[in-house]
């Protein structure tokens, strides 16, 4: 049989579009017919290759490409699967190293032929992402399984050393070192039964004395209280130190001040030069503290009983209140910037005196114009103290000695009246009572400092 075949032109047989084929009688070994086979197959498989191509993306999308192969570097490396529409030349990846450079700031990029997975899981993919695990050493071995590379080692492409010294790592940042916090804070202060007690209380012959730390690491205040001095009942020393910026100071003046106190009075024979033996005491004290070269500084009050007489002496806000028949009388006078004859004497020698948060302080800094120690302020605060002497009548019943933690919060009068009746008109008398019954009240007044209370029974000396 034949087939008749009808062309416009020559030309038409090649062009789809324009030709015009008739089927009828012609023979099939015509040249033609092999000419219009011929290019009737070629059409059909480049459209077949066109739609294939076109349908890698839905395949990217619903094979879900990513796949997390192995992790032996930190890379990404791009392959290509085999496929008839896009199969990259060989000659591309012969070579192992990446095409992209490496850059220090950036992840590489290669692209590598892999061989599909071979794991029934995981359906091959014309594109698939492997994230390669980091080296040992890098940032992320620590945080990724090494599982996940075991499962597929067979089928990694690996950076190799010349790549895996261009991962970027991130440093690990440097360790703190926190000290470990002490119970106390010492100031360069050994410890004392006072510095880690929270109360001391102490009676003696004629004297009672109670401290109690406030809300401070360390207790700063100190005391001392010696009777029967040379052998005579009637002689005493009594004082209170308050301390600040540590109890270094308090500490040295109740171990020191009385001891030069009592050398400068047995050296001047004259009763009449008692308050300058006092003074030279305490200048004394001062002057051998400073050589310590320790900061921190004290106020201190004392009482000298000696021959009948009452030798009180401050420096500092430390005060001495005495009773005579149940009416207080200050016996000595704080010494704090506020004082007009305390502003002028800082101001004159240089210095200055403003109001810091509603306190008056020295160069912004001192609350007290006077005390042991201090030696950044030693221009302004000076050691000397004031003194007053008087001789012991019997309406004078007890001498109150307390740092300022008692007189900010309890006024005089008040500090007597509560104590008379423990000191005073009973049979069994009971001061130490009385020093706690004070303490106690200041602290619920609001008081925050450490408050030190003593009380010696006059009617004794």
């Amino acid at each position: 049989m034949g087939v008749t075949l009808t062309f416009n032109t020559l030309k038409d047989c090649h062009n789809e579009s324009k030709s015009a084929v008739k089927i009828s009688k012609v023979n099939t070994r015509s040249p033609l017919y092999s000419l219009l086979l011929s290019r009737r197959h070629s059409q059909t498989l480049a459209k077949k290759e066109e739609k294939q191509r076109n349908s890698i993306p839905a395949l990217y999308k619903e094979s879900r490409k990513y796949k997390l192969q192995d992790i032996n570097a930190m890379s990404c490396s791009l392959a290509l699967a085999n496929s008839p529409a896009l199969s990259p030349p060989m000659s591309l990846f012969r070579d192992n190293s990446p095409i992209i450079s490496p850059s220090p700031e950036a992840l590489n990029l290669s692209l590598t032929h892999l061989k599909p997975s071979s794991s029934p899981s995981s359906p091959c993919s014309p594109f698939r992402l492997r994230l390669q695990k980091p080296t040992s050493g890098s940032l992320l071995s620590s945080s990724v399984s090494t599982s996940a590379s075991s499962s597929d080692s067979g089928s990694t492409a690996g950076l190799g050393t010349r790549s895996a010294s261009a991962i970027l790592k991130r440093k690990r940042p440097t360790r703190l070192d926190i000290p470990m916090a002490t119970t106390a804070l010492h100031f360069g202060v050994p410890a004392t039964p006072c510095a880690v007690m929270i109360e001391v209380e102490r009676e003696g012959c004629g004297y009672s004395v109670y401290c109690k730390r406030g809300r401070r690491e360390v207790m700063e205040d100190r005391f001392s209280a010696s009777v029967k001095l040379q052998g005579d009942c009637k002689q005493a020393f009594f004082g209170v130190f308050d301390g600040h910026g540590g109890a270094k100071a308090a500490e040295f003046a109740a171990l020191k001040l009385e001891k030069n106190i009592l050398d400068e009075v047995v050296g001047r024979k004259d009763e009449t030069m008692v308050e300058e033996a006092v003074k030279a005491g305490y200048l004394k004290t001062d002057a051998e503290f400073l050589k310590e070269d320790v900061t921190g500084g004290a106020c201190c009050v004392t009482a000298l009983i000696q021959n009948g007489s009452l030798v009180v002496s401050n420096a500092g806000d430390c005060r001495a209140v005495l009773s005579r028949d149940g009416a207080a009388e200050a016996l000595t006078s704080d010494h704090r910037p506020s004082r007009e004859d305390e502003r002028n004497r800082i101001e004159t020698l240089g210095g200055y005196v403003d109001l810091c948060r509603g306190v008056w302080r020295i160069q912004s800094c001192l609350a007290v114009s006077r005390g042991i120690g201090d030696h950044h302020l030693k221009q302004w605060v000076i050691a000397e103290p004031e003194t007053k002497i008087i001789t012991i009548k019997p309406e004078y019943e007890f001498l109150i000695l307390a740092s300022d933690g008692l007189w900010d919060k309890v006024s005089n009068q008040e500090a007597v009246d509560i104590a008379r009746p423990s000191c005073v008109g009973i049979n069994k008398q009971n001061p130490l009572s009385a020093c706690k019954k004070l303490v106690n009240l200041s602290v619920s007044r609001g008081s925050s400092d450490d408050i030190s209370v003593m009380l010696v029974q006059l009617g004794q000396f």
